[in-house]
Protein backbone atom coordinates (compact mmCIF):
# COMPACT_ATOMS: atom_id res chain seq x y z
CA UNK A 1 0.00 0.00 0.00
CA UNK A 2 1.75 3.06 -1.10
CA UNK A 3 0.82 5.76 1.88
CA UNK A 4 3.15 8.54 0.13
CA UNK A 5 3.49 8.79 -3.26
CA UNK A 6 6.83 9.75 -5.24
CA UNK A 7 6.35 12.87 -6.73
CA UNK A 8 8.81 14.56 -9.09
CA UNK A 9 11.20 16.89 -7.25
CA UNK A 10 10.24 20.54 -7.61
CA UNK A 11 13.87 21.55 -8.25
CA UNK A 12 13.66 19.26 -11.00
CA UNK A 13 10.52 20.31 -12.62
CA UNK A 14 11.96 23.69 -12.37
CA UNK A 15 15.03 22.96 -14.00
CA UNK A 16 13.15 20.98 -16.76
CA UNK A 17 10.99 24.31 -17.55
CA UNK A 18 14.33 26.82 -17.48
CA UNK A 19 16.20 24.61 -19.81
CA UNK A 20 13.85 24.97 -22.25
CA UNK A 21 13.40 28.87 -21.94
CA UNK A 22 16.70 30.27 -21.09
CA UNK A 23 20.02 28.90 -21.53
CA UNK A 24 21.77 27.37 -18.34
CA UNK A 25 25.36 27.03 -17.83
CA UNK A 26 26.90 23.25 -17.84
CA UNK A 27 27.40 23.26 -14.08
CA UNK A 28 23.79 23.95 -13.67
CA UNK A 29 22.73 21.31 -16.61
CA UNK A 30 25.01 18.74 -15.29
CA UNK A 31 23.02 19.30 -12.11
CA UNK A 32 19.89 19.03 -13.81
CA UNK A 33 20.75 15.84 -15.51
CA UNK A 34 22.07 14.33 -12.40
CA UNK A 35 19.22 14.94 -10.54
CA UNK A 36 16.89 13.41 -13.52
CA UNK A 37 19.19 10.92 -13.23
CA UNK A 38 18.29 9.66 -10.13
CA UNK A 39 14.78 10.36 -9.95
CA UNK A 40 14.23 8.09 -13.29
CA UNK A 41 16.44 5.34 -10.87
CA UNK A 42 13.88 5.62 -8.21
CA UNK A 43 10.68 5.50 -10.20
CA UNK A 44 12.61 2.00 -11.88
CA UNK A 45 13.40 1.36 -8.25
CA UNK A 46 9.00 1.82 -7.55
CA UNK A 47 8.42 -0.54 -9.93
CA UNK A 48 9.98 -3.38 -8.18
CA UNK A 49 9.19 -2.19 -4.72
CA UNK A 50 5.08 -1.60 -5.72
CA UNK A 51 4.89 -5.07 -6.80
CA UNK A 52 5.43 -6.72 -2.95
CA UNK A 53 2.33 -9.11 -2.16
CA UNK A 54 2.90 -9.02 1.25
CA UNK A 55 1.27 -6.37 3.29
CA UNK A 56 3.56 -3.38 4.04
CA UNK A 57 2.88 0.40 3.34
CA UNK A 58 5.51 2.33 1.45
CA UNK A 59 6.26 5.48 1.77
CA UNK A 60 8.46 7.91 -0.71
CA UNK A 61 10.76 10.46 -0.63
CA UNK A 62 10.32 11.47 2.97
CA UNK A 63 12.11 14.71 4.11
CA UNK A 64 12.74 14.31 8.16
CA UNK A 65 13.56 16.61 10.51
CA UNK A 66 15.01 15.74 13.93
CA UNK A 67 17.55 17.51 16.61
CA UNK A 68 17.28 20.59 14.09
CA UNK A 69 19.07 18.08 11.58
CA UNK A 70 17.19 17.41 8.03
CA UNK A 71 17.42 14.30 6.07
CA UNK A 72 15.73 12.13 3.41
CA UNK A 73 14.98 8.82 2.89
CA UNK A 74 14.01 7.81 -0.74
CA UNK A 75 11.78 4.71 0.50
CA UNK A 76 10.47 3.55 3.72
CA UNK A 77 9.19 0.30 3.47
CA UNK A 78 7.19 -0.39 7.09
CA UNK A 79 6.07 -4.27 7.21
CA UNK A 80 4.67 -6.34 10.43
CA UNK A 81 8.24 -6.93 12.08
CA UNK A 82 10.38 -3.70 10.99
CA UNK A 83 10.86 -1.01 8.98
CA UNK A 84 13.49 -1.15 5.56
CA UNK A 85 14.92 2.59 4.96
CA UNK A 86 16.54 2.36 1.05
CA UNK A 87 18.80 5.05 -0.73
CA UNK A 88 18.43 4.71 -4.49
CA UNK A 89 21.12 5.34 -6.60
CA UNK A 90 20.77 4.77 -10.59
CA UNK A 91 24.92 4.97 -10.86
CA UNK A 92 26.12 3.29 -14.22
CA UNK A 93 29.50 2.58 -15.50
CA UNK A 94 32.40 1.39 -13.95
CA UNK A 95 33.81 1.74 -9.94
CA UNK A 96 35.59 0.42 -7.25
CA UNK A 97 35.62 0.82 -3.10
CA UNK A 98 38.83 1.15 -1.33
CA UNK A 99 39.55 1.80 2.27
CA UNK A 100 35.81 2.98 2.98
CA UNK A 101 35.21 4.85 -0.38
CA UNK A 102 33.88 4.53 -3.37
CA UNK A 103 35.75 5.79 -6.76
CA UNK A 104 35.01 6.05 -10.26
CA UNK A 105 37.30 4.73 -12.82
CA UNK A 106 39.28 7.39 -13.68
CA UNK A 107 40.16 7.56 -9.21
CA UNK A 108 37.35 10.64 -9.15
CA UNK A 109 36.41 10.13 -5.23
CA UNK A 110 32.27 10.23 -5.04
CA UNK A 111 29.90 10.41 -1.81
CA UNK A 112 29.71 6.92 -0.25
CA UNK A 113 25.99 6.19 -0.40
CA UNK A 114 27.16 3.38 2.40
CA UNK A 115 28.04 6.73 4.31
CA UNK A 116 24.43 8.50 3.16
CA UNK A 117 22.11 5.43 4.66
CA UNK A 118 24.23 5.04 7.60
CA UNK A 119 24.06 8.95 8.68
CA UNK A 120 19.84 8.08 7.73
CA UNK A 121 19.43 5.56 9.28
CA UNK A 122 21.32 7.57 12.85
CA UNK A 123 19.02 10.59 12.25
CA UNK A 124 15.63 8.19 11.59
CA UNK A 125 16.17 6.27 14.70
CA UNK A 126 16.54 9.41 16.85
CA UNK A 127 13.35 10.25 15.51
CA UNK A 128 11.50 6.94 16.39
CA UNK A 129 12.92 7.27 19.94
CA UNK A 130 11.87 10.71 20.03
CA UNK A 131 8.47 9.25 19.47
CA UNK A 132 8.43 6.57 20.94
CA UNK A 133 8.35 3.82 17.98
CA UNK A 134 9.74 0.50 18.77
CA UNK A 135 10.38 -1.43 15.43
CA UNK A 136 13.81 -2.61 14.35
CA UNK A 137 15.32 -0.89 10.94
CA UNK A 138 17.54 -1.92 8.24
CA UNK A 139 18.98 0.24 5.84
CA UNK A 140 20.22 -0.58 2.11
CA UNK A 141 22.35 1.24 -0.36
CA UNK A 142 20.40 -0.18 -3.99
CA UNK A 143 22.23 0.26 -7.34
CA UNK A 144 19.56 0.11 -9.75
CA UNK A 145 21.11 0.54 -13.10
CA UNK A 146 21.74 -2.85 -14.33
CA UNK A 147 25.09 -1.24 -16.58
CA UNK A 148 26.47 -0.27 -13.03
CA UNK A 149 29.32 -2.74 -11.96
CA UNK A 150 31.54 -1.95 -8.35
CA UNK A 151 35.04 -3.30 -8.06
CA UNK A 152 36.31 -4.73 -4.84
CA UNK A 153 32.69 -4.59 -3.68
CA UNK A 154 33.07 -4.57 0.58
CA UNK A 155 31.20 -7.94 1.80
CA UNK A 156 28.85 -7.68 4.27
CA UNK A 157 27.63 -3.80 3.66
CA UNK A 158 24.21 -3.20 3.36
CA UNK A 159 23.87 -3.15 -0.48
CA UNK A 160 21.51 -4.37 -2.85
CA UNK A 161 22.90 -4.75 -6.50
CA UNK A 162 21.55 -4.45 -9.56
CA UNK A 163 20.81 -8.53 -10.35
CA UNK A 164 20.03 -9.10 -6.87
CA UNK A 165 17.01 -6.32 -6.88
CA UNK A 166 14.49 -8.79 -7.92
CA UNK A 167 15.87 -11.70 -5.28
CA UNK A 168 15.23 -8.94 -2.71
CA UNK A 169 11.83 -8.22 -3.49
CA UNK A 170 10.66 -11.94 -3.46
CA UNK A 171 12.09 -12.54 -0.66
CA UNK A 172 9.89 -9.89 0.70
CA UNK A 173 7.04 -11.15 -0.71
CA UNK A 174 7.78 -14.55 1.00
CA UNK A 175 8.04 -13.38 4.17
CA UNK A 176 4.60 -13.13 6.33
CA UNK A 177 3.83 -9.76 7.03
CA UNK A 178 -0.22 -8.65 8.42
CA UNK A 179 0.01 -4.64 9.43
CA UNK A 180 -2.72 -3.14 12.62
CA UNK A 181 -3.33 0.50 13.27
CA UNK A 182 -0.20 0.58 15.08
CA UNK A 183 1.94 0.36 11.91
CA UNK A 184 -0.28 2.99 10.03
CA UNK A 185 -0.64 5.30 13.01
CA UNK A 186 3.57 4.72 12.32
CA UNK A 187 2.93 5.58 9.01
CA UNK A 188 0.47 8.76 9.38
CA UNK A 189 3.23 10.20 12.33
CA UNK A 190 5.98 10.02 9.66
CA UNK A 191 3.95 11.81 6.82
CA UNK A 192 2.54 14.64 9.20
CA UNK A 193 6.60 15.25 9.93
CA UNK A 194 7.63 15.15 6.24
CA UNK A 195 8.93 18.54 5.21
CA UNK A 196 6.59 19.72 2.72
CA UNK A 197 8.98 23.16 1.66
CA UNK A 198 10.74 21.78 -1.24
CA UNK A 199 14.88 22.84 -1.20
CA UNK A 200 15.93 23.25 -4.56
CA UNK A 201 19.27 24.75 -4.40
CA UNK A 202 20.54 23.87 -8.01
CA UNK A 203 17.87 26.16 -9.74
CA UNK A 204 19.76 29.39 -10.96
CA UNK A 205 18.41 32.87 -10.56
CA UNK A 206 16.14 33.65 -13.28
CA UNK A 207 13.50 36.71 -14.55
CA UNK A 208 10.17 36.78 -16.49
CA UNK A 209 11.36 39.12 -19.30
CA UNK A 210 14.08 37.13 -19.86
CA UNK A 211 12.48 33.49 -20.28
CA UNK A 212 11.18 32.19 -24.20
CA UNK A 213 7.34 32.24 -24.32
CA UNK A 214 4.99 30.36 -26.09
CA UNK A 215 3.51 26.62 -25.33
CA UNK A 216 5.73 24.00 -26.01
CA UNK A 217 4.77 20.80 -27.17
CA UNK A 218 3.94 18.11 -24.77
CA UNK A 219 5.74 14.93 -26.45
CA UNK A 220 9.09 16.62 -27.94
CA UNK A 221 9.04 19.99 -25.82
CA UNK A 222 9.25 22.25 -29.26
CA UNK A 223 7.84 25.58 -29.45
CA UNK A 224 7.38 25.08 -32.90
CA UNK A 225 3.48 25.39 -32.55
CA UNK A 226 0.57 26.24 -34.08
CA UNK A 227 -2.98 26.55 -33.02
CA UNK A 228 -5.61 25.19 -35.55
CA UNK A 229 -9.00 25.86 -34.16
CA UNK A 230 -9.12 23.63 -30.91
CA UNK A 231 -5.64 22.19 -31.52
CA UNK A 232 -2.21 23.01 -30.84
CA UNK A 233 -0.11 21.43 -33.38
CA UNK A 234 3.54 20.67 -33.35
CA UNK A 235 5.47 21.01 -36.35
CA UNK A 236 8.26 18.65 -35.79
CA UNK A 237 6.48 15.83 -34.24
CA UNK A 238 2.85 16.36 -35.73
CA UNK A 239 1.87 15.57 -32.08
CA UNK A 240 -1.75 17.40 -31.36
CA UNK A 241 -3.25 18.30 -28.18
CA UNK A 242 -6.40 20.54 -27.11
CA UNK A 243 -5.86 24.20 -26.83
CA UNK A 244 -7.50 24.24 -23.40
CA UNK A 245 -4.95 21.46 -22.27
CA UNK A 246 -2.28 23.28 -23.93
CA UNK A 247 -3.17 26.61 -22.24
CA UNK A 248 -4.17 24.81 -18.59
CA UNK A 249 -0.16 22.79 -18.65
CA UNK A 250 1.62 26.34 -19.71
CA UNK A 251 -0.50 27.73 -16.46
CA UNK A 252 0.73 24.89 -14.25
CA UNK A 253 4.07 25.27 -15.57
CA UNK A 254 3.78 29.40 -14.68
CA UNK A 255 2.97 28.83 -11.52
CA UNK A 256 5.82 26.27 -11.04
CA UNK A 257 8.17 28.67 -11.90
CA UNK A 258 6.30 31.95 -10.23
CA UNK A 259 4.47 30.40 -7.49
CA UNK A 260 3.77 34.28 -5.77
CA UNK A 261 2.62 35.40 -8.80
CA UNK A 262 -1.30 36.29 -9.46
CA UNK A 263 -2.92 34.26 -12.57
CA UNK A 264 -4.45 36.65 -14.73
CA UNK A 265 -5.86 36.81 -18.26
CA UNK A 266 -3.13 39.19 -19.47
CA UNK A 267 0.28 37.27 -17.95
CA UNK A 268 -1.36 33.86 -19.04
CA UNK A 269 -1.92 35.93 -22.94
CA UNK A 270 1.85 37.01 -22.47
CA UNK A 271 3.24 33.66 -21.50
CA UNK A 272 1.46 31.47 -23.75
CA UNK A 273 2.30 33.64 -26.52
CA UNK A 274 0.55 31.82 -29.69
CA UNK A 275 -3.32 32.15 -28.57
CA UNK A 276 -3.72 35.71 -29.81
CA UNK A 277 -7.23 35.65 -28.42
CA UNK A 278 -7.34 37.42 -24.69
CA UNK A 279 -11.22 36.14 -24.50
CA UNK A 280 -10.25 32.79 -25.36
CA UNK A 281 -7.74 32.55 -22.32
CA UNK A 282 -10.13 33.74 -20.06
CA UNK A 283 -12.58 31.83 -20.61
CA UNK A 284 -10.40 28.66 -19.75
CA UNK A 285 -9.00 29.89 -16.80
CA UNK A 286 -12.72 31.02 -15.89
CA UNK A 287 -14.12 27.13 -15.85
CA UNK A 288 -10.93 25.37 -14.14
CA UNK A 289 -9.73 28.35 -11.64
CA UNK A 290 -11.64 30.41 -8.64
CA UNK A 291 -12.15 33.98 -9.81
CA UNK A 292 -11.21 36.39 -7.62
CA UNK A 293 -11.80 40.58 -8.00
CA UNK A 294 -13.50 42.45 -10.38
CA UNK A 295 -12.60 44.10 -14.09
CA UNK A 296 -8.62 44.73 -14.12
CA UNK A 297 -7.91 43.47 -10.92
CA UNK A 298 -9.66 40.33 -12.21
CA UNK A 299 -7.59 37.60 -11.14
CA UNK A 300 -7.62 33.18 -10.57
CA UNK A 301 -6.29 30.50 -8.38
Amino acid sequence: MIHKRRDKPIGLRMLELLSKRMSIDSKTMQQYVSLKKGYEGELFFDTFINELKEECIILNDLLLEVNHTVFQIDSLLITQEKIQLYEVKNFGGDFYYEEDKLFTRNQREIVNPLHQVGRSNSLFSQLLIKLQIKMPIEAFVVFVNPDFTLYQAPIGKPIIFPGQLKRHMSNLSNTHSRLTNYHKNIAEQLVERHIAEPLYPHVPHYDYQLLRKGITCQKCDSFSITVERKYCSCNLCNHKELVSLAVLRSVEEFTTLFPKEKITTNIIHDWCKIVTCKKRISRYLESNFQKEGVRQWTFYK
